[in-house]
């Protein structure tokens, strides 16, 4: 069933540079974030896919279903010395409302650390 995400789920595109790190090595580096915030949960950065080192993921089998946005792929992130297990996920084909995260990817701020610039007052 496909419910309405208004009320739920809100995006908010930017240009405030985000990077993804695992200790010293930068997994993402992007200025076309869009932060989805959703009750219940903390903000997350959606990246888009051409700003993420994608030879350091890794397809995983896990799938988890969302209400709101659809279906989520996950991937795992190889390290020289550690693998995050299904650390990142990507909504392939998200419902109509969410159309515009389709593709991009969300890390666990759990097991990475993110950095964002602070917003600039204009």
């Amino acid at each position: 069933m496909i419910h309405d995400p208004k009320g739920h789920i809100s995006l908010h595109p930017h240009s405030r540079r985000v990077r993804v790190l695992i200790g010293e090595t930068v997994i993402a580096d992007t200025q076309g974030a869009i932060e989805l915030r959703e009750q219940g949960y903390p903000p997350r950065q959606y990246i888009p896919r051409q700003d993420v080192d994608m030879s350091r993921l890794a397809s995983s089998e896990k799938v988890t279903h969302c209400p709101f946005k659809g279906d989520a792929t996950y991937y795992s992130i190889e390290g020289k010395s550690e693998n995050l297990t299904d650390a990142v996920w990507s909504y392939e084909q998200p419902f109509d409302a969410m159309t515009d995260i389709a593709g991009y990817l969300a890390f666990d701020t759990q097991v990475v650390e993110e950095k964002m610039e602070e917003k600039v007052d204009q």
